[in-house]
Formats: C-alpha cells, sequence, structure tokens
C-alpha cells in the first residue's frame, strides 16, 4: 500500500529508523528534521542543526538507534539519543570536498563515508580518546564516490563512484573487528585493498 505525505520542501536525504516509526529527513539544507508516526501522519519531534552545508546522506542504525549524517561542509557527525535529545559525536573524517554518501556497517561498529576528495573513510569508535576516527581508501578511485553499501559479513564494502565503476573492496578495521574468515575473495584481505573492479561505458552499456 501506498502512502504520500507532504513535508513541504524539497527532501534531498532521508533514513528511516528500526521499525518506521520514526522518519529522519533533510529539506535541502543543513539541517535534519525528525518526524514521529502519530496514527496516520508523521509529526515533527527534533531538528538537528550541526551541520554548516547541505546534508547529503542520512543512515539510521536499527540495532544501535544511532543516526550518522555527512554533508557538503566535509564533516560527518554520530547522533545519540540521550534525556530524549539527539546529541552529536563529530568525526574526524580528514577529507577536503564533500561527503556525499554514508552507510552503516551491518554489526553498527563502524560506517563508510563516500567523498568528492576521490575516497572512502572507514570510521570506527576509538574508545581510548572518546571519538570517532577513520581510515581511508584512496586507490585506485579516481572520482566522486556516490553510494556505498556492505556485505553482510561486515568487512566488504561496494562503492560506485562517477567515474563509470563499481569497486568491492576490503574494509577490514583490526581494531573494531574480529579475525576475519575466509571470503570468496581470500582468507586474508587488508584494509582497502581492492578484491573488484566493474565498468560501465559513459552510454550506460557494460
Amino acid at each position: 500500500m501506498t502512502e504520500t505525505h507532504n513535508f513541504g520542501s524539497p527532501i534531498t536525504c532521508h533514513a528511516w529508523n528500526k521499525d518506521s516509526t520514526e522518519l529522519a529527513i533533510s529539506p535541502n539544507s543543513n539541517e535534519v528534521h525528525l518526524y514521529k508516526r502519530e496514527g496516520n501522519k508523521y509529526q515533527p519531534t527534533e531538528v538537528l542543526s550541526q551541520h554548516d552545508l547541505r546534508v547529503m546522506s542520512i543512515d539510521w542504525a536499527p540495532k544501535s538507534n544511532r543516526i550518522v549524517t555527512c554533508a557538503a561542509d566535509r564533516n560527518a557527525y554520530v547522533w545519540t539519543l540521550s534525556d530524549n535529545k539527539w546529541k552529536p559525536t563529530l568525526v574526524l573524517l580528514r577529507t577536503n570536498r564533500a561527503a556525499t554518501c554514508v552507510k552503516w556497517s551491518p554489526y553498527e561498529n563502524k560506517f563508510a563515508v563516500g567523498s568528492g576528495a576521490r575516497l572512502i573513510a572507514i570510521c570506527y569508535f576509538e574508545k581510548e580518546n572518546d571519538w570517532w576516527v577513520s581510515k581511508h581508501i584512496k586507490k585506485p578511485v579516481r572520482s566522486t564516490v556516490t553510494s556505498v553499501d556492505w556485505h553482510p559479513n561486515n568487512l566488504i564494502l561496494a562503492c560506485g563512484s562517477t567515474d563509470f565503476k563499481t569497486r568491492i573492496f576490503s574494509a577490514y578495521i583490526k581494531e573494531v573487528d574480529e579475525k576475519t574468515e575466509p571470503t570468496p575473495w581470500g582468507s586474508k584481505i587488508q584494509m582497502g585493498h581492492m578484491l573488484a573492479e566493474f565498468s560501465n561505458s559513459d552510454q550506460g552499456g557494460g
């Protein structure tokens, strides 16, 4: 069954919570608006306004209930619900171009951020310093990363970019991941190692 809801502005990106009772959208601005379903409508609950420029992507972790956002201001934030208020934590992306897409890993102990800087930041929480840090996957990405998605094993990442390539990388982080199990690409895969590459022409063919 299709439902139609009008939020009064263009929507750049959105994400649902675990059971679709809550919704996060960015109305083509630096803000993220949160809504909660009440009856047949979604009512506004909070506005997240830590970013300086337009929010490009949102992901809502179903298990930990954390929200991650990234924006054209080159930053990402992890939002945690505390005392009924969402509290932001800055992520050290270390990128000099807009952050374009973000996705939690299946185990929710890390996430991937695509960037216009021709790299992917694999971000994880560093307990010793109580912040989110990142490691970069750079080569052989040659253009803006526009989409990322995880393999269910939490170790392998697919990314699409505007150089007409889809690539598969190892996103193993020894600080948070357990010992790797054998995969179709081998038993030992190092962080950032490219496992496969698929091409597409600028005319849309293979």
